[in-house]
């Protein structure tokens, strides 16, 4: 007897979009609760996003999110929470303004206005890397000089962990040929997503490139879980005391 094939519907949802333009793709799936952790990794592969996530039930939230790269599992993803939220509300399926989810790595709230959908993140934990600057650098193909005087690489974790490299310029920043094998090595040794490098000679608060190949992720761009630490860092490390930052991906 023949396999028995489950046919999966994935909506494709951009996520941190302006005006209907531009955004980060992320795959949806819902009533994923039948699926195994298996089937979610192998319709992630063929959807080939940077992450699809999986809805199902919850006994404890509103409702519980799998996230999967395409070449394994991870704890939070915040342009697809965003896509996925937004997206219950359009269809009708969230009746309140706040909400919730369930993750592998516990609760978060979500807070809808309108059709936008924000996401909680955790209280960050910072880290001193000081030790790994030099293969860091090398991973970019950067030197000392490039970088922000003062301005510190830092491990920055609000749920997700992701080394933050500031650099002095947007042309520095565009420039970046990386090392995926040394990232990935880093990225093991500090069990993190990526990399997050960022310059604040820009329009808006800060120009972003995120590597992370350990996930699959060669480069992704509206990266919201490594947007929180990023305005966490410009927050409590460079003392730009603003309540609201805006950020934008460098165009390659």
């Amino acid at each position: 007897m023949g396999s028995l094939k489950k046919i999966v519907i994935v909506q494709v949802l951009n996520a941190f979009a302006e005006n209907g333009k531009g955004g980060n793709p992320a795959g949806v799936v819902l009533n994923a609760d039948e699926l195994s952790d298996k089937n979610k990794l192998e319709v992630s592969k063929k959807v080939g996003l940077s992450e699809t996530a999986f809805v199902s039930k919850s006994k404890t939230e509103d409702y519980k999110l799998d996230f999967f790269t395409p070449t394994k599992q991870i704890a939070h993803c915040g342009h697809a929470t965003v896509a996925t939220f937004s997206y219950l509300k359009q269809i009708g399926l969230l009746k309140n303004d706040s909400s919730s989810k369930e993750t592998i790595d516990g609760r978060r709230k979500i807070e809808i206005i309108g059709d936008l959908a924000f996401m909680e993140q955790l209280v960050p934990k910072y880290t001193d890397v000081n030790n790994e600057e030099s293969i860091i650098l090398k991973s970019l193909g950067l030197k000392k000089k490039d970088l922000i005087p003062n301005a510190p690489i830092k491990l920055v974790n609000t749920g997700n962990s992701f080394i933050l490299i500031p650099v002095k310029n947007n042309e520095i920043l565009k420039n970046i040929i990386p090392k995926f094998d040394l990232i990935s090595d880093v990225s093991d040794k500090f069990d993190l997503i990526g990399y997050y490098v960022f310059s604040t000679d820009t329009k808006s608060d800060a120009t972003s490139r995120m590597f992370a190949p350990r996930y699959g992720i060669l480069e992704e761009s509206g990266t919201g879980m490594a947007a929180g630490p990023l305005a966490c860092y410009l927050f409590d490390i460079l003392k730009i005391k603003k309540k609201l930052f805006t950020f934008n991906k460098e165009n390659i």
